[in-house]
């Protein structure tokens, strides 16, 4: 879904880890065969956003600035405020060497933020304080909690742009994933927190659905807690809340203090229409829990079925015995955002999907896709019949076949594959 800044960008890694162009390679190519230099503001806005200190400098023409933290003072950039003087390009050319060269970890996340504009998305969650937080560290658990429960935000957020619904399930996950495949995740600053960087080019959408989404559920938990009453998490719906959010945010409550999620979006590019050009930070309680975790049940309970017509690719037959109804396996081709789904047939359909099994073609049937089991189950089968595809379909159809022909001998003989 998306990858860590601290992960290896070689030909090593698994098939599946995709190299982001901020990352590989690094430094970032910034200023090199004749790129464009970045505008000096926003690289002024970058430095203070992570922390780097303004020390002087002549006003309205530059700015001395230095890293946070201990030895500063071993670092500092001359930065110009516009390009409208002669020599504004050769300092940012030297303030982009000094970043490549600097020790001090702000220096990084500056210049990846130059090379691939991302919005930014901070979690930080409140535990209890042991020896490792005392000194600004975080315990493995804790670290692989929150970033558990950070990449199911992204996810939840990434639905949401896909479709509002109460409650996705099954439904709309290969996109939302692809959505997030250029999100890098890093740690905070103090170890104790993760940062999100979501490239505008292929992510504001999450990023901007993702920001009315935790505020509306924020109002909504608010609302339910002043009068008792679920309603505002209905009318949260339009704006991105659900099921997969509350559980997210169940998830990076669970077991803390507390935890926050703000978002601040990449200079270069400006606050998304609709939004706020500077989002206030969005927090959440243990007091929290019994709302999101009731609003998540009602998410549940209140999303209806869907009735679809899909064509899908029969991957298992099973039955009782010789003859009557049966059950089949369908992987989805088209019709629904699954990408698979168990249908109930009587005998004649489940005939009609055997014999298409057989010879490698694809089923075309219509019913209703139920909420409960996340949307995975096709009811009220009807209109159960064979689709022609090209040869090159059914070709591949035939292969995953005969790959899998211990499973259909399985199903045959009256157990499930």
């Amino acid at each position: 879904m998306h990858r860590s800044m601290d992960e290896p960008t070689g030909g090593t890694g698994p098939p599946a880890a995709r190299s982001h162009p901020a990352v590989h390679p690094w430094p970032p190519p910034l200023a090199e065969g004749g790129a464009e230099l970045p505008d000096p503001a926003v690289l002024g806005a970058l430095l203070r956003r992570y922390g780097w200190q303004r020390r002087g400098g002549a006003p309205g023409r530059y700015g001395r600035w230095t890293p946070p933290g201990p030895g500063a003072g071993a670092t500092s950039l001359l930065v110009p405020e516009s390009t409208a003087f002669p020599d504004s390009g050769e300092l940012v050319e030297e303030a982009l060497s000094a970043l490549r060269h600097s020790s001090a970890p702000s220096a990084r996340a500056v210049l990846l933020s130059l090379a691939v504009p991302s919005d930014e998305i901070r979690w930080r969650r409140e535990v209890p304080e042991s020896a490792a937080g005392a000194v600004g560290a975080a315990g493995w658990r804790e670290a692989e909690e929150l970033r558990s429960a950070a990449r199911q935000v992204l996810l939840a957020g990434a639905l949401a742009a896909r479709c509002r619904a109460g409650y996705h399930g099954a439904r709309h996950r290969r996109k939302a994933r692809a959505a997030l495949d250029d999100v890098l995740l890093g740690p905070g600053a103090d170890g104790r927190g993760l940062t999100a960087y979501v490239p505008v080019a292929s992510g504001r959408a999450v990023a901007a659905q993702l920001c009315h989404a935790l505020h509306a559920t924020r109002d909504a938990v608010d609302y339910q807690r002043a009068t008792g009453s679920l309603d505002a998490f209905g009318s949260a719906v339009a704006a991105g809340a659900g099921r997969e959010l509350t559980e997210a945010l169940t998830a990076l409550v669970r077991g803390s203090e507390g935890a926050r999620i703000d978002l601040r979006w990449a200079p270069a590019a400006g606050a998304p229409d609709g939004c706020p050009a500077r989002p206030a930070p969005v927090e959440f309680s243990p007091g929290d829990l019994p709302a999101l975790r009731a609003a998540g049940a009602r998410y549940l309970r209140d999303e209806p079925a869907v009735r679809v017509r899909l064509t899908g690719a029969v991957v298992r037959l099973r039955r009782s015995g010789p003859g009557g109804a049966g059950t089949v396996r369908l992987r989805v081709l088209a019709g629904a955002e699954v990408g698979h789904v168990r249908a109930e047939l009587d005998e004649e359909a489940y005939r009609i999907a055997g014999h298409a099994h057989l010879v490698g073609l694809p089923l075309r049937v219509e019913g209703r896709l139920e909420s409960r089991g996340g949307f995975r189950r096709l009811t009220g089968a009807s209109q159960v019949a064979p689709v022609q595809v090209d040869e090159a379909e059914r070709d591949r159809l035939m292969k995953a076949l005969k790959e899998n022909v211990g499973h259909f001998e399985e199903a045959c003989a009256g157990e499930e594959a």
